[in-house]
């Protein structure tokens, strides 16, 4: 089927704009409908009209998503993906650092209509035509968005990103320390300027909160495990949104995902979801692991 030719683009722009597994995958749902309803006139262009139809559904449902962001009990996090080699190859088109929950939480300080011609243009290559077409404006106002975009990401983007190998000696040395309860050790690891983010969306243990600085991370982490984590946790190394990260499980099912953002060989941001709602779309812990 033509449509599920372009399946696995239309997800990773609907997940990338939504940071929602379960909403990117109703936008999807939507778009093939429309695609059902369209007659040939209207479908110049396969590839086109889908991701058109779909930029503009995101666009439209983060517009109308803005009242009940706010009323979110605690941190919002994006639904963490596990990105690993068993994950479907046809969910996901490209994984890379725009997938990574650093990336993906920094795209919040955009407006929808910044993050689609942002995410268009500098993840998947678009050309300003074809941008203007699927947002509805005009090529210069596209550049424009763009710029602004720009701005508002750079502010905050860390300049000297860390190599694979080091992210995950990091976060091995990470969860050493934090199950240990080596509070010198892990405040060793973390960056004066540290930020820990922590969803439980008001349904599990979580930091409600931001916690910043080296220290306070370090106690909130290590408090957290010994006061909110349950003793019969098993964890699993994997790749989680393209990035070295820990899924735990509990008796079996998933109950927290964490992942780091590192820069300048030190911990800049710790990432923890625990939001039952968010990890539902996981599998289950893997027999051998």
């Amino acid at each position: 089927m033509e449509f599920n030719r372009y399946r696995s683009l239309l997800f990773s722009i609907a997940y990338r704009m939504l940071g929602s597994v379960a909403d990117a995958e109703d936008i999807l749902q939507e778009a093939f409908l429309r695609w059902q309803r369209a007659s040939k006139e209207e479908i110049r262009s396969p590839r086109a009209f889908l991701v058109t139809v779909v930029s503009r559904l995101c666009i439209n449902h983060l517009q109308s998503a803005r009242i009940r962001r706010e009323e979110y009990v605690g941190q919002w996090l994006p639904e963490p993906i596990v990105t690993d080699s068993s994950a479907d190859p046809f969910t996901i088109s490209q994984v890379d650092e725009s997938l990574s929950m650093a990336f993906l939480v920094l795209l919040e300080r955009l407006s929808p209509v910044e993050r689609a011609v942002f995410l268009l243009r500098e993840v998947f290559d678009y050309e300003y035509a074809e941008i203007a077409d699927t947002v509805g404006k005009d090529e210069a106002n596209c550049r424009q968005i763009l710029r602004r975009a720009h701005q508002h990401m750079s502010e905050v983007r860390p300049r000297f990103k860390a190599s694979p190998r080091q992210k995950e000696q990091l976060l091995g040395e990470f969860r050493q320390a934090a199950t240990t309860g080596d509070l010198a050790g892990l405040v060793a690891l973390l960056s004066s300027e540290v930020v820990l983010h922590s969803d439980g969306g008001g349904r599990a243990p979580a930091v409600p909160n931001l916690v910043f600085g080296r220290d306070d991370v370090a106690r909130a982490i290590i408090g957290g495990l010994r006061k909110l984590v349950p003793g019969n946790l098993t964890f699993r190394f994997t790749q989680v949104n393209g990035e070295p990260g820990i899924v735990s499980y509990l008796e079996g099912r998933p109950f927290s995902v964490l992942t780091l953002e590192v820069a300048d060989g030190l911990i800049q941001a710790v990432y923890i979801v625990t939001n039952p709602a968010k990890l539902s779309h996981l599998a289950p812990q893997p027999q051998n692991s």
